[in-house]
């Protein structure tokens, strides 16, 4: 059994195989992967943080498993939730800076994709364990505010609900001048691999090993 279990967006195809590569760790294929040579980057340093997740966009955030919640249980779940949602489209994903960091996001915020957010969080919520006084004091470093730190307590994770930002990150938090530079580095690379529109056709079961790595447990397709 895993330590933590997630539900993530996870891409499929080219977009999918470089973000393996750059980040250094397919998630699909639970391995380390070589880094590309792009641009003199030191690649391996500024896709520290993120690494260990793979590339993914988050709905239902890391969580410890509630007591008796075993990973057939999980599994039911998100085969029904799945099965309870229809695919839908995103639009087109840029390339930007924001909140410290260097990601892929959605040029507008749908309804439909914060309903379908909401919908993901509050699904898996009877599968987490509540947060222990250490989480809650991690989270609250990140200066909450105060709505944000109700969700904390309320579903496990601050950046929820109409603070969800759908993203896809691809560097550590960075200074503003070398993600600025980052950004057009990327660009070319980018530029024929990420599909636009970008349907949410699925969702990704993950599991969280004890080195801290996330593996895929299963992409169940949208059916509803």
């Amino acid at each position: 059994m895993f330590e933590r279990y997630a539900i993530f967006y996870t891409p499929t195809g080219p977009l999918a195989d470089f973000g393996a590569h750059w980040l250094g760790w397919d998630s699909a294929r639970s391995c380390a992967v070589a880094h590309p040579v792009i641009g003199g980057i030191d690649v391996a340093d500024i896709t520290q943080t993120p690494r260990k997740y793979g590339l993914h966009g988050t709905l239902k955030a890391p969580f410890h498993p509630a007591e008796g919640v075993d990973l057939a249980r999980l599994q039911d779940g998100a085969t029904g939730f799945a099965a309870s949602q229809a695919a839908f489209s995103i639009g087109a994903l840029t390339l930007g800076y924001d909140n410290g960091f260097v990601a892929l996001r959605p040029d507008t915020q749908s309804a439909v994709l914060l309903d379908f957010a909401a919908a993901t969080v509050k699904a898996f919520d009877t599968f987490r364990a509540p947060l222990t006084d250490q989480d809650i004091a991690r989270r609250r470093k990140a200066s909450l505010t105060a709505r944000q730190d109700q969700q904390m307590l309320d579903w496990g994770y601050p950046f929820i609900f109409d603070d969800f930002r759908f993203h896809l990150t691809l560097s550590s938090p960075l200074p503003q001048d070398a993600a600025l530079r980052l950004i057009e580095v990327l660009k070319p690379h980018l530029a024929n691999i990420v599909p636009d529109p970008v349907v949410i056709d699925a969702i990704t079961l993950m599991g969280q090993d004890a080195q801290g790595m996330f593996h895929h447990m299963h992409r169940y397709a949208l059916t509803g």
